[in-house]
């Protein structure tokens, strides 16, 4: 591994070197390194034609993680993945994934990740993915993650995902059923610019009693970028539902929001709540008054916005 596909580790998965416990690290289309631990097996995908890992999770484990990082230095590298977590009854885990594009080619680089998570019940689940690109060559960036989660009575999952800065195109497709007590947060923070293009959409269907969804999206849209956001929740039963979109918008960017709720119960309790507009002007005043110029105002916001 060079030192351009050790950064890019760095920036997605926060490794500096083999991770601790179980781990399946990707680099240019196929595994280059991987370990199983006494909880927590990780195995090759043997279907035909499917490329991807199932990850089995032994009920009642706690306080274990796995790492599952993608990474692509290969100008015109084009995969699909699918990678299943198989979480068993009363554990308790940290999933941390992310992928790194490195393009100095002309040739577009595409990595489409499909994760399915069958979270058992009353285990529960932290998810973390960070999404990065750089490099200086004119082939694009692309990368469109796809979340599939069931999550049985009793059981939750917390995902936080990062787009940092480098992604030319992505769509980021999350799709969830919650069966009775169980519960899903997201947290998305999402920093566009140049001419980029980033969507996000959720669809959860809350179809057990005292269910819950929380999703919220925060993001920055600069220079000439585009982003929208859609989230559907449909309450099936009596349960709690939130989505939330809060962006920034700057030079020519762009947001959209189509938030759609349905309560298919009376007894369920459905809120959406949506905010853009450009950095307020008294906050740059402040921070310029203590000696900064704009351009180091901007920047200061825009990281504690997406801290």
């Amino acid at each position: 591994m060079d030192a351009i596909e050790r950064d890019l580790l760095e920036k997605v998965a926060d490794l500096h070197g083999v991770p601790e416990g179980a781990y399946n690290i990707r680099e240019n289309g196929k595994s280059v390194s991987r370990s199983s631990s006494a909880n927590i097996e990780i195995v090759s995908k043997t279907e035909a034609g499917k490329s991807g890992i199932d990850i089995f999770i032994k009920p009642g484990t706690k306080n274990e993680s796995v790492h599952i990082p993608v990474i692509l230095s290969q100008s015109g590298l084009h995969e699909v993945v699918y990678n299943d977590f198989h979480i068993g009854e009363g554990a308790d885990v940290l999933i941390i994934a992310g992928c790194g594009i490195h393009n100095c080619g002309v040739q577009d680089s595409e990595h489409s990740g499909v994760h399915t998570f069958y979270v058992g019940k009353n285990a529960k689940v932290k998810y973390v993915e960070k999404h990065y690109g750089d490099g200086d060559g004119t082939g694009e960036r692309i990368m469109n993650p796809t979340s599939e989660v069931y999550i049985e009575e009793g059981g939750s999952m917390e995902m936080e995902t990062t787009q940092i800065k480098g992604v030319d195109s992505t769509c980021r497709v999350t799709k969830a059923k919650l069966a009775k007590g169980a519960s899903l947060v997201v947290r998305e923070k999402i920093y566009t610019h140049g001419k980029q293009l980033a969507k996000t959409d959720f669809l959860v269907n809350l179809d057990g009693e005292g269910a819950a969804a929380d999703l919220v999206s925060r993001s920055v849209a600069a220079e000439q970028s585009h982003q929208e956001f859609n989230a559907v929740i449909n309450g099936n039963a009596k349960c709690t539902g939130h989505s939330e979109c809060d962006a920034i918008i700057m030079d020519q960017g762009t947001v959209t929001a189509l938030p759609a709720l349905t309560a298919n119960s009376v007894d369920a309790e459905l809120i959406h709540e949506a905010a853009i507009g450009k950095i307020a002007g008294e906050q740059l005043i402040k921070l310029m008054t203590l000696g900064l110029s704009e351009q180091q105002a901007e920047e200061q916001i825009i990281q504690g916005f997406l801290k």
